[in-house]
């Protein structure tokens, strides 16, 4: 089994910015190994959206709403990815999770953390 804690959540301000952290652990190995890592969203009523991924060779992908505001990067020494929140706005407001795509176990979610931009 591998295990996802994240960190980093809280309420910001506008314009300032937040790094939400997210570290893997239990069963990590060559078998099962981290693929690709992301961040996820979901406000109520919505449907949980994709925020940003990388993969296992550092290759990203971002929703439209957030290129050049937000980064996401991995440690793959610490089985951590984070996410560089910067300059955020009131409609970044969100329950933020992590998703980590683990060879043979597919994938595996975070318990989520909430992200608040006040205006």
């Amino acid at each position: 089994q591998v295990q996802l804690v994240e960190s980093g959540g809280g309420l910001v301000q506008a314009g300032g910015s937040l790094r939400l952290s997210c570290a893997a652990s239990g069963s990590i190995s060559s078998i099962n190994a981290i693929n690709a890592m992301a961040w996820y969203r979901q406000t109520p009523g919505k449907q949980r959206e994709l925020v940003a991924r990388i993969t296992s060779g550092g290759s990203t992908i971002y929703a439209d709403s957030v290129k050049g505001r937000f980064t996401i990067s991995r440690d793959n020494a610490k089985n951590t990815v984070y996410l560089q929140m910067n300059s955020p706005k009131p409609e970044d407001t969100a329950v933020y999770y992590c998703n980590v795509d683990v060879l043979s176990l597919g994938e595996v979610w975070g318990q989520g953390t909430l992200v608040t931009v006040s205006s």
